[in-house]
């Protein structure tokens, strides 16, 4: 978890914002006031945040395709049958 050593040898990529939040907690009072280095630590870890923006990004670039796609109508070359309802 935080011994620092990294997976190929060297400082482990989140070790830095252990030392961070670690520091907080042991030098303040209320370590409520540490939530951010927390917050950091945890990114790092897990990468919720970034993970969730990538899926809101994809989303909407596939919602502007769709729309893209619609407003051009059918492609040259493909002919749609006509519905008989």
């Amino acid at each position: 978890m935080a011994s620092g050593f990294g997976a190929h040898g060297g400082v482990g990529r989140c070790y830095p914002f252990w030392q961070d939040f670690s520091n907080c907690v042991k030098n303040c009072e209320d370590p409520s006031h540490c939530m951010n280095q927390k917050e950091d630590y945890f990114e790092c870890l897990h990468h919720r945040k970034e993970i969730t923006r990538m899926n809101a990004i994809s989303a909407e670039i596939r919602r502007q395709q769709e729309e893209k796609d619609k407003a051009a109508g059918p492609k040259p070359g493909w002919f749609s049958f006509p519905s008989f309802s």
